[in-house]
């Protein structure tokens, strides 16, 4: 073979190799292990950990009134970083009350000790176990947050979660944890129906009907149940007081504030830490130039 006639083939053979690239999926981009907080991400057949190196920077301290949850949780994840047995935890209740925030608080105050979180969209739980074989052999300790999880008819995420709470978690590995919210507590609906289905003994016990056991058991795979509660409008307040003083609003503004934080919470139909957060960014920001 000539050399033009071997130039000519080895052009289009990479031709051919450039419209095959096209097709194929992209390689997973390498993990920044630096950063303290990743969020798992998707395109098309690939996956990867996306590094987060800015995080909400709330700490424990300003988590107020929800002191139970607080110190339960804190306490199973001081157990999860010394290496002592610890559980995964469902935390579920009132929209605004502090769940979310109380995991990115835990992760603020042993990031320093070597803890990290991994956000999963419920939608990608199917990739659990990918996510578990990537970070068994590093030497952090991660916390896999699923915020907001519930799940609706048909949707089939659920099972994958159910299997790594049953277990696929511990035989991976020791140095992961659940951390889950929901408004939900059973994390699927329920409805009039399937109660229908119940069935009762003579001796007066009860049997719940088939459906009604599939919902309730992914809660139970939950070793700590944690519930969230609309904060009274003195907590509401106090709160409220809390942040226009971390804020900077000035102390003669902040009693000026009642009436207006009030009437907030009626216009959002909710009294909790959340909104009393945004009310007080609003607040001061409209009264520190007074």
């Amino acid at each position: 073979m000539s050399n033009p006639d071997l130039s000519l083939l080895i052009t289009r053979a990479l031709g051919v190799l450039e419209q095959l690239e096209a097709w194929l999926p992209a390689a997973p981009k390498p993990v920044d292990w630096s950063a303290k907080a990743f969020r798992w991400r998707k395109k098309g057949a690939t996956a990867w950990l996306e590094a987060i190196h800015i995080t909400d920077n709330i700490e424990p301290e300003d988590l107020l009134h929800i002191e139970r949850q607080k110190e339960i949780i804190d306490r199973n994840t001081r157990f999860f970083m010394s290496g002592k047995p610890a559980n995964n935890v469902l935390m579920t209740g009132s929209r605004g009350t502090g769940k979310s925030s109380l995991v990115k608080a835990m992760l603020n105050k042993y990031a320093d000790q070597g803890l990290r979180l991994i956000e999963v969209d419920k939608t990608d739980l199917n990739d659990l176990g990918d996510i578990v074989d990537l970070v068994n052999q590093r030497p952090e300790r991660f916390l896999i947050f699923c915020d907001d999880l519930s799940f609706d008819e048909g949707e089939v995420g659920y099972k994958a979660l159910k299997s790594v709470l049953d277990g696929s978690i511990a035989a991976s590995g020791e140095n992961i944890l659940i951390y889950a919210t929901s408004n939900r507590r059973h994390l699927m609906p329920e409805y009039m129906q399937e109660n229908l289905k119940t069935t009762y003994r003579d001796d007066g016990e009860v049997h719940p009907g088939e459906a009604i056991e599939e919902k309730i058991s992914l809660s139970e795979r939950f070793g700590l149940w944690l519930s969230f509660y609309p904060f009274r409008q003195d907590d509401y307040l106090a709160i409220v007081y809390y942040w226009l003083r971390q804020l900077g609003c000035p102390e003669e503004h902040i009693e000026a504030s009642r009436t207006e934080a009030l009437q907030w919470t009626i216009e959002r139909g909710s009294r909790s830490g959340r909104v009393a957060r945004h009310f007080a960014r609003d607040w001061t920001a409209r009264h520190l130039d007074k």
